[in-house]
């Protein structure tokens, strides 16, 4: 696997139908401020000595949510020429809902949370401003370079990272030290099933505890193809690429270890599915899960046993997507607020602010900087499981990005949860994902 690619591949949102031609600008107000020591274009963003007013709209709930509040209250403590106004919009999938709605009222905020998938969409939809006059290049030595592949569009910046992830997989040491096993957890497909038989515990013929479980989520599956040695779509973007061994591999290992019964596909959809497992790791009714870095912080804290955090297991080799959110400006906002917003997603992102902020939830620090600094080393080496998103990014890829890829990947896991169910044979729900998106493509 190509260490750091930045090929664009797919998306999570089409919005170039709905989007085309709509949007509307909002009054603003100003401020004096280049943003963030960038070559921002300039220009008085401060009328009559009001400061700028920018709307501000994330998806992390619970703590996570709480700490970008706390974050944007000093944000705008420190900065009397701009405030911020912050708006939890429920999860990824909600939050994008919304945005689309008030792009086609003309009401959107000026900044928000992208899913890394989604860039392409906005940007192909002219929905997000073009960010390469305000950071003048500048974005290649602040973020760590693995983290920008979801950043551009076309050869165009139109993110900036924020809270970023991989895929990790998260083990209950307390089961795996009882059970004999390595407790930094299984390294490859082969030990991830023998661990996770060693660790499946029947009562009275009915199971009182898995081995593993995970979401039969999309996510995942783009991880495992990766270590299978494929990819989601051909290297033009025009094609689906997983009929094919590599394509067909993350669905043969799942549905063998669910006949086997070391391994429960959580009931539900989307983050819904993921919830349960997260649960039914913290009840101890599951030994190990897939899930975000960016639950990390809340599993330790959530759990009665010592958690652990390794790299997702590896078939031909390692591999991951990234995952998490970017941070993006509206394009229909007035130059004062674009100013402001470019200003105040400099501060998010800066690592006086991304180290506490990765500390506090366990999403990946965001800038070169940080993850050298003596703060983090001093953190990792008092929390190990901190530390390995972060060097799992040595065999991650940007998320696919192409316009399509909103319905297809909707495709993808239906036909991925067909075959989990026994609905279909894993040939059949990949040649019709395949079939699929021949039309999904075709943009």
């Amino acid at each position: 696997m190509k260490k750091f690619q930045v090929s664009m591949l797919a998306c999570v949102l089409s919005v170039t139908a709905v989007l085309a031609g709509c949007g509307g600008s909002k009054e603003a107000a100003g401020s004096n401020n280049q943003a963030g020591g960038s070559s921002a274009p300039q220009g008085q963003t401060a009328s009559a000595g009001k400061p700028v007013e920018i709307d501000f709209w994330y998806a992390l709930g619970g703590k996570n949510g709480e700490y970008i509040e706390k974050m944007v209250k000093d944000f705008n403590a420190s900065h009397k020429d701009i405030v911020v106004k912050p708006s939890y919009q429920g999860n990824y999938y909600e939050n994008h809902s919304k945005v689309l709605a008030a792009v086609t009222a003309g009401n959107q905020p000026d900044v928000t949370m992208v899913e890394v998938g989604s860039i392409g969409a906005f940007a192909d939809a002219k929905v997000l401003e073009d960010l390469g006059p305000y950071a003048n290049g500048a974005e290649k030595q602040k973020y760590i370079p693995g983290l920008l592949g979801n950043s551009y569009w076309k050869d165009k910046l139109y993110a900036v990272p924020f809270n970023r992830s991989t895929p990790l997989l998260y083990v209950n040491r307390d089961m795996l030290k009882a059970a004999g096993l390595d407790p930094n957890g299984p390294k490859s497909w082969e030990e991830l099933r023998q661990f996770s038989e060693a660790l499946t515990k029947k009562d009275g013929g009915k199971t009182s505890q898995y081995g593993f479980s995970t979401a039969i989520d999309i996510w995942f599956y783009e991880a495992l193809v990766l270590q299978s040695g494929g990819t989601i779509l051909t290297d033009d973007n025009k094609q689906l690429a997983i009929n094919n061994e590599a394509g067909k591999a993350p669905l043969q290992f799942w549905t063998s270890m669910l006949k086997e019964g070391v391994m429960k596909a959580p009931p539900g959809e989307k983050y819904n599915a993921w919830d349960v497992a997260k649960q039914d790791f913290l009840n101890e009714k599951v030994a190990m899960i897939f899930s975000s870095t960016g639950d990390l912080r809340g599993l330790k804290e959530g759990a009665k046993f010592e958690v652990g955090a390794a790299f997702m297991p590896a078939n031909k080799s390692y591999g991951a997507p990234t995952g998490g959110a970017n941070l993006v400006m509206l394009a229909k906002s007035s130059d004062d607020e674009k100013k402001a917003a470019w200003e105040f997603m400099q501060w998010m992102t800066d690592t006086k602010q991304t180290i506490p902020f990765s500390l506090e939830s366990g999403y990946m620090p965001v800038t070169a900087e940080a993850v050298e600094s003596d703060e983090m080393k001093q953190a990792y080496e008092k929390e190990p499981n901190f530390e390995v998103a972060v060097k799992q990014l040595e065999y991650a890829s940007p998320r696919p990005m192409v316009p399509g890829y909103k319905e297809l990947q909707e495709v993808i896991m239906t036909e991925i949860q067909r075959a989990v169910l026994g609905q279909a044979s894993v040939d059949e729900a990949i040649q019709r994902a395949d079939e699929k998106a021949q039309k999904l493509l075709k943009k």
